[in-house]
């Protein structure tokens, strides 16, 4: 702002010259004093300008309505929800977001640097305000291939960039514990430009916790019990109470929630699908959650927008109050959190639901192409097991965390795996689809309840090489040949017969449709994969598959390079 902008500010805020525009009659939530104030907002070049009784240019009648700040979501993957920035932006501003803080990491361990540049610029062509994290782990571990390594010298340009707040979540909590060089030449890379580091630290405790903390990782967004979170907090981190498509720990974190320790709390939605969102929306729905289970409104507020910007430093934003952005959300009510309007940088953004800018989208080919795979062959999917007595991955319900099961299973004479109908083990695979480097592992899986045929997905956590479960090699086989003629994204099969599909363009990851065209597709897919390949209904097929290769992620995954134990940090044989 130069000095003629700061002089119209504060000419409107003491109510010499008209407002741009004014809100009148809201019921104004104070964040700050956790109350309610009675009165107008005046909104001038994009600021906030006070909060009184005004008159402007434009006047609005809230007609008692409360008045939020903007929304922040904390921590969000754009590609998990499959659209494309400035799609995602049309589908969460009419729920009261003005800001989220994405985390890139799937574009970028799928195109490197090269796709961390798509996201900036697609984000230029929503209203919401997109601010990233720079992906701080590709690959999130060394024991999976994935399209690019960026490591810090790699990190030092892009960190710099204003829009970048820091470095994303640190998945490889094992080498930032051990101090391995790599790992403190990356934090070092954040010190040093003063960027914050988000954290991603599920299930550690005591010593290594402290040494985690020591290295000044600012967040967590992993804690499933009410002890994990109060530990981190009393460590001096912020924790990011998810609720997302996969994983729903708002609840049981909130009944940790106290009046001392509610300001490092924040919400956040982690992965967000257009299905949850079309039906049950986006914060507005963690904030009702909030109040059914007895927070106060104004708390809950609070963690999605004051306690948001100041635990990233967005000092503009995260209150209604003089000489902050115009990121305003008028709510019915403070039970249901019914979003009427939404204004971002003053300017009205959303109306009843519906977004009020053109969504102009960024060209795509900078992220498309990106499947790589060298002789792939149903061959390469066989087990040659020594005994059928076996490690497998066993689906748990509710989340991403996998078990470290064991069973004996039938092996044909050359220790390949046999298929018995009444019993739901059956292949998993991951074939790699970056490098060229003709990886394909395979392994069991037990409870996804898949009776026929076969699921493929070019959507698979972190480094997003294809994985594949099916009830034969063949259906397996065909489903990722599929797969890879489409450029990506989801393919069910049964019989070597598509049965559904959704074409995924933006690096394998994200579709180039509309949030509604994804809905629809997603919920004919689903409709497919329960009625016609008998997966179980307990199990959300489409989120549950692309985890079981997420090596942060206990116990049990598969990367390309084979079955791997994520609490000894290695692989382990198949064999028991």
């Amino acid at each position: 702002m130069d000095k003629e902008g700061l002089k119209k500010l504060i000419d409107v805020a003491a109510g010499r010259v008209p407002a741009d525009t004014v809100i009148k009659n809201c019921k104004v939530i104070d964040v700050y004093n956790g109350g309610i104030i009675d009165g107008d907002i005046a909104l001038c070049e994009g600021m906030i300008a006070g909060v009184g009784t005004y008159e402007g240019k434009e006047v609005i009648d809230a007609e008692g309505k409360y008045a939020a700040p903007g929304f922040i979501d904390s921590h969000i993957h754009i590609e998990s929800s499959y659209v494309s920035p400035e799609e995602i932006g049309r589908l969460l501003v009419p729920h009261g977001a003005t800001t989220i803080i994405a985390d890139p990491h799937e574009i970028v361990n799928v195109c490197g640097i090269r796709g961390l540049n798509y996201m900036l610029d697609a984000a230029e062509g929503t209203a919401l305000d997109i601010k990233y994290m720079l992906p701080s782990c590709v690959p999130a571990t060394p024991f999976e291939h994935s399209g690019a390594t960026i490591d810090a010298d790699a990190m030092k340009a892009p960190i710099r960039n204003e829009r970048i707040l820091g470095l994303g979540e640190y998945m490889n909590f094992p080498g930032l514990i051990g101090a391995n060089e790599s790992d403190l030449d990356k934090i070092m890379t954040a010190k040093e430009t003063g960027k914050l580091i988000d954290g991603h630290s599920p299930g550690i405790s005591g010593n290594d916790l402290n040494a985690y903390a020591a290295a000044l990782v600012r967040t967590d967004h992993e804690c499933s019990t009410v002890e994990e979170m109060t530990d981190r907090i009393s460590r001096g981190l912020y924790v990011l109470l998810r609720q997302g498509s996969a994983c729903h720990n708002l609840r049981p974190l909130l009944k940790g929630l106290t009046p001392m320790n509610s300001r490092r709390c924040l919400l956040c939605s982690d992965d967000r699908q257009p299905k949850t969102i079309l039906e049950l929306g986006h914060l507005d729905n963690h904030l009702s959650i909030c109040v059914e289970e007895g927070v106060d409104a104004i708390t809950a507020i609070r963690m999605a927008s004051l306690n948001a910007a100041e635990c990233y430093r967005l000092y503009d934003r995260g209150a209604i109050a003089p000489g902050l952005r115009g990121d305003i959300v008028l709510l019915n009510d403070l039970k249901d959190f019914k979003v009427a309007k939404v204004w971002i940088e003053g300017k009205l953004a959303a109306e009843n639901g519906t977004y009020l800018f053109p969504v102009e989208k960024h060209d795509i080919t900078p992220v498309k192409g990106s499947f790589h795979v060298k002789d792939f062959s149903l061959e390469k999917l066989k087990l040659h097991l020594k005994s059928g007595h076996v490690h497998v991955i066993d689906i748990l319900p509710g989340g991403v965390v996998t078990g470290n099961g064991i069973a004996d299973v039938k092996i044909d004479e050359s220790g390949d795996f046999i298929r018995d109908p009444e019993v739901d083990i059956v292949k998993v695979a991951v074939v790699e689809r970056h490098q060229e480097t003709g990886n394909v592992a395979a392994a069991l899986l037990r409870g996804y309840g898949i009776k026929e045929g076969a699921v493929a997905l070019s959507v698979a956590h972190d480094s997003h090489n294809i994985i594949v479960v099916g009830v034969t090699d063949e259906d397996m086989a065909f489903a990722v040949e599929q797969l890879i003629a489409q450029n990506g994204g989801i393919v069910l099969v049964k019989e070597k017969e598509v049965v559904e599909s959704m074409p995924m363009p933006l690096g394998g990851l994200m579709s180039d449709q509309s949030g509604e065209w994804v809905d629809e597709k997603l919920t004919l897919i689903h409709k497919a994969a329960f009625e016609k390949l008998g997966i179980s209904g307990e199990v959300e097929p489409v989120m549950t598959l692309c985890f079981m290769s997420l090596a942060v992620i206990p116990e049990l995954k598969l990367t390309d390079m084979g079955l791997f134990d994520v609490t000894k940090f290695d692989f382990i044989p198949i064999e028991a």
